[in-house]
């Protein structure tokens, strides 16, 4: 089933500016006020680059904050039997890309292993390393290393190979890690002038705070095969000493203050996860369920207070649950139960940067069609999302007026279906979300449009018809978007009120293939970059512009521009109005017909208020839950008279529950404080499970152990046997989980040798902990 075109035209609706009340909802009007003469203003302030190259794929990242500086790496790669031959040319600019120069001869005209990208260094440093490729020569790879943002660059011949990329420590750019193609840990302190070996036979490593460095080491000298032999060491003197953290590791991750390690059960054939609060000194066992051999652990997300962990069901179902922890990482709600992640590690988990306490995921229902949900309370509830206002349901919807938004994510893109980028939200541009979605019962593989939320995800408008690329800028002042079409591009659009009204700037005569838009992280920057090339023969002639808003947006913003806006408001004669987890937050936002700039000097302004403590406040402890439409929390059915499913193994007081904890990062004060009769839940375990988590702790801990009740596990799988094969209506457009992944054809542009990918952009923050996917 190839996917499916518009079942109707949906013509854009330009919508006025909401001025004052910015979080009631949406006033749509039928036009925009026309903007005159800004054509003028822009073409002064467009630049066009040719690059004369014909390297099939661009690599772009961005060197430094506000330096203005760009790299571009293209690459042209023949893989032959033993070697790589190709190309790579190397291109600076220092002015936000309106010009590029060639500086391949500062790397020696090396050929670039473009899977490990370009190293930027953090902080600010100025600091970029390129790793060559030169696997068919002599006994060491080489690095081009620079500390002068790309000025000028120093060859360093390495005495190994780069298996990985090259790590920094977060906190001293000097100190780089590697992996080498030996399974060998190396070490610099120097920038890279000078490596030294520091431990064999390495599976998986990285940096924790300041020198700090973890590694998984096999005692069999394989990282390939028997994972009971591997162990998580620690050194915190640059490898001069090591400490073992933990035996029979299978993996770990680093998530706030948590270090988590999956650990392999005596039996060989389950794992369990491990947490500790003092980098691995002590550990507890996490009360999560064990997984299998096929199955995996998950850090979605994680703050100071909490930890998003997915954990994986049992077969190829293609979803798991989200579970929340408390701020020890020990004890976890169920927050989501039918998530949506796949085996080869795709999940639509986002969170949204641009408000506190609001994540997006997608849901697998039971007749494998997929569904989004948003929770507004760092995971307490998760609801779907509201249907736009400007738009109808679409063919997927039984209910042609009862209907939701579904936002198309990770998991769309690795279906290729028509989706050119993921949703996008910036701290410094407050509430604001653009995401690709569809309007139905679940999500379409309809060609999808894009949606715009200036609330954090309460409300939103359909924004622009069909696929587009976009980005904000001037944090959030700015919105500029180009329509992803199989035509030649030569017209960007933009808007000025959030995405309430559009306009057309036609910034070349000469139209061309495009591929993508890039703009400095950090939504502050003023400038854009169109990217794309022009066919010339048999090849393709790289191409860019660069357009400067700067003199469309002259007047700096005065304080008469901005307006207070009370996030998470829904009622404004509820005291408690605006109150996530614990308080509430006032912001001062610019105002939508406010044609100003915000400038890159604009910070968020915000004043917070402590709230009273409410039902809402508190999460269901462990063994309890909330039933629908009520705010307490009562006893499962399951646990009355039975035997627990979960036990925990450790100090006493970790086996009593009143019923009730406070959310993790919740500032609430006074007000409730519920408690049910305190129930002693060591009482409810069995003795053989209690005897099973004592000889785990056997290993000099103090774990905090679960187990899953096999009966159970039986009842979920014969559960996902017994689903609908269909939607009623629209059952050819739902995207569906369990056929999309062999049917679903691309309708875009071809991504594979013309797409742009920055070097500082990443799809999430996921780390699963049998891959290395925690950064």
């Amino acid at each position: 089933m190839g996917a499916a075109g518009l079942c109707a035209v949906l013509l854009l609706t330009t919508v006025a500016a909401e001025i004052n009340r910015r979080d009631s909802g949406y006033s749509l009007e039928e036009d925009c006020t026309s903007w005159r003469s800004f054509e003028a203003r822009l073409e002064n302030n467009t630049h066009e680059h040719s690059f004369h190259d014909l390297s099939g794929s661009v690599l772009l990242s961005w060197v430094g904050n506000g330096s203005g500086v760009i790299l571009a790496l293209t690459t042209f790669r023949i893989p032959l039997a033993i070697i790589t031959i190709g190309q790579s040319k190397l291109y600076r600019s220092d002015d936000y890309g309106k010009t590029f120069q060639d500086i391949t001869s500062l790397i020696n005209n090396t050929l670039i292993r473009t899977e490990f990208g370009m190293a930027i260094g953090p902080q600010n440093s100025g600091k970029v390393i390129l790793t060559g490729d030169v696997t068919g020569s002599g006994t060491g790879g080489r690095i081009f290393r620079s500390s002068s943002f790309a000025k000028d660059f120093m060859q360093t011949d390495l005495p190994f190979h780069p298996k990985t990329q090259v790590m920094y420590n977060p906190q001293n750019s000097d100190h780089l890690l590697v992996l080498s193609n030996e399974n060998s840990l190396w070490l610099s302190r120097n920038f890279g002038e000078k490596w030294e070996k520091i431990h064999s036979t390495v599976c998986l490593a990285k940096w924790g705070s300041n020198a700090t460095i973890f590694f998984i080491a096999s005692l069999n000298e394989s990282c390939n095969l028997d994972f009971g032999v591997r162990v998580l060491k620690r050194t915190n003197d640059f490898g001069r000493n090591f400490k073992t953290a933990m035996s029979r590791v299978y993996s770990f991750g680093l998530g706030g203050p948590f270090l988590y390690a999956s650990v392999m059960t005596e039996m060989g054939n389950t794992r369990r996860i491990y947490v500790s609060l003092d980098y691995g000194d002590t550990w507890s066992m996490a009360q999560l369920p064990s997984v299998g051999q096929e199955q995996f652990y998950s850090i979605l997300a994680a703050t100071d207070d909490m930890v998003f962990m997915h954990v994986d069901e049992p077969g190829d179902t293609g979803y798991g649950t989200i579970y929340t922890s408390d701020d020890r990482g020990i004890i976890y709600s169920k927050s989501l139960e039918r998530h949506l992640y796949t085996d080869k590690g795709y999940t639509d988990f986002t969170t949204v940067g641009s408000l506190r306490g609001v994540y997006m995921t997608s849901v697998l229902s039971e007749d494998n069609s997929i569904q989004s949900v948003i929770s507004f309370d760092q995971g307490g509830e998760w609801q779907p999302l509201k249907k736009p206002e400007n738009s109808k349901c679409d063919s997927t919807a039984r209910y042609k007026d009862e209907c939701s938004l579904h936002i198309h994510a990770s998991y769309s893109l690795s279906q290729n279906l028509n989706v050119p980028l993921l949703p996008l939200s910036e701290p410094s541009a407050v509430g604001i979300i653009i995401a690709h979605g569809s309007v139905g019962d679940a999500i379409s593989v309809m060609n999808p449009d894009v949606y715009i939320s200036d609330n954090g995800g309460y409300n939103w408008i359909r924004t622009l018809e069909g696929p587009h690329h976009y980005a904000i800028l001037d944090s959030g002042g700015l919105i500029v978007a180009v329509e992803q079409s199989s035509n030649l591009v030569n017209a960007i659009k933009f808007s000025t009120d959030e995405g309430q009204c559009w306009y057309i700037y036609n910034f070349t005569k000469e139209p061309f293939i495009f591929t993508g838009l890039a703009t400095e992280p950090g939504a502050k920057s003023m400038n854009v970059s169109i990217w794309g090339f022009r066919e010339v023969l048999f090849s393709k002639l790289w191409v860019s512009y660069t357009i400067n808003f700067k003199d469309l947006l002259t007047r700096p913003c005065e304080s008469k521009d901005y307006v207070k806006w009370l996030a998470h408001s829904s009622d404004p004669n509820d005291p408690s109005d605006g109150c996530i987890l614990g308080f509430k937050e006032e912001y001062l936002r610019l105002r939508k017909s406010s044609v100003c700039q915000n400038g890159r000097g604009y910070r968020v302004t915000k004043q917070p208020t402590v709230c009273t403590c409410t039902l809402e406040d508190f999460l269901c402890d462990f063994g309890y839950y909330r039933p629908e439409n009520h705010s307490e929390c009562i006893e499962q059915p399951e646990l009355k008279g039975h035997e627990l499913e979960f036990c925990l193994y450790g100090e006493e007081e970790l086996l009593k529950t009143s019923g009730y904890r406070k959310i993790p990062g919740d500032k609430c004060n006074g007000g409730e404080n519920p408690k049910h009769e305190l129930m002693d839940l060591k009482k409810k375990c069995t003795g053989s499970t209690l005897t099973q988590e004592a000889s785990v702790s056997s290993m000099n801990l103090t774990p905090v152990i679960l187990s899953v009740v096999a009966v159970v596990l039986l009842a979920i799988i014969a559960a996902v046997l017994i689903i609908k094969k269909y939607v009623c209506g629209g059952r050819f457009l739902v995207h569906r989980y369990s056929i999309l992944q062999q049917h679903v054809e691309a309708n875009g542009v071809d991504t594979l040798d013309t797409s742009i990918t920055s070097g500082s952009e990443r799809l999430g923050y996921h780390d699963d902990s049998d891959e290395d996917l925690l950064e």
